[in-house]
């Protein structure tokens, strides 16, 4: 369409800056009158939008759906906050009852390998409490001496104590 337009306005140019023959009537091209038009030149269509690219950018924010004031998207998030506490307290209630949780204070076996295994410290503390098996939650150490320390004058030996792992809290099923 743009081309078009302008190859009409540069041949309405071209028309009007030739040359006028001289008239056999005498006139100068100057007197002469120009023939008049019989179709005006219709006035260009209207210009069609230009896809490019600050149009589309515009379209797209028209599509956006709207925004939330930041009250709204406060609360929002405040809900969705509330409602995931809620499940994961939820979840973790079902996962450790209270009743499962027991306290005391069971030895901890020293295993082949000299570590103390602690898991069959916490399956004797369930089965005290009337319970299966367990694993253990907390855990505490002492060291154990014979009374040959407490003598005065006495060298320390490496076997005269021992480290005792315990169990003290466990959670059973």
């Amino acid at each position: 369409m743009l081309a078009a337009s302008i190859l009409l306005i540069a041949a309405g140019e071209a028309l009007t800056q030739t040359d006028v023959p001289a008239v056999p009537n005498g006139r100068s091209p100057a007197q002469q009158t120009v023939p008049q038009q019989d179709a005006p030149v219709s006035p260009s269509p209207p210009r069609e939008e230009n896809p490019g690219l600050f149009n589309e950018i515009g379209r797209m924010f028209e599509k956006l759906p709207a925004l939330k004031s930041p009250q709204e998207a406060i609360e929002d998030l405040n809900g969705r906050a509330r409602d995931a506490a809620k499940d994961a307290s939820d979840s973790l209630s079902r996962l450790t009852k209270p009743s499962s949780m027991v306290s005391g204070r069971m030895v901890c076996p020293v295993s082949a390998n000299g570590a103390p295994d602690c898991k069959l410290g916490a399956d004797k503390l369930c089965q005290t409490k009337g319970f299966k098996e367990g694993k253990s939650l907390n855990t505490d150490s002492a060291e154990a001496c014979s009374a040959k320390v407490l003598i005065p004058g006495r060298t320390r030996k490496p076997d005269d104590c021992r480290t005792d792992n315990y169990v003290t809290r466990a959670l059973c099923q």
